[in-house]
């Protein structure tokens, strides 16, 4: 698994955060995403995917 996130589009509604803390997290001056592990193990699919679902500015992408 690959994540890629654009911080252009992120708008710091930290969705991601609350469905894979151990993937994603906020930037403490402006709450814009920070990603932790862009190769996460496999078992965080489904977590992850959640996470870029819920996005509301589709900020996050997800390849397998």
């Amino acid at each position: 698994m690959n994540i890629v996130v654009d911080q252009g589009k992120c708008v710091g509604a930290g969705q991601c955060v609350l469905a894979a803390d151990d993937v994603f997290d906020q930037r403490d001056d402006d709450g814009l995403v920070d990603l932790l592990d862009a190769h996460p193990p496999a078992e965080r699919l489904a977590d992850v995917k959640h996470a870029a679902a819920v996005c509301p500015a589709s900020a996050i992408a997800v390849s397998e």
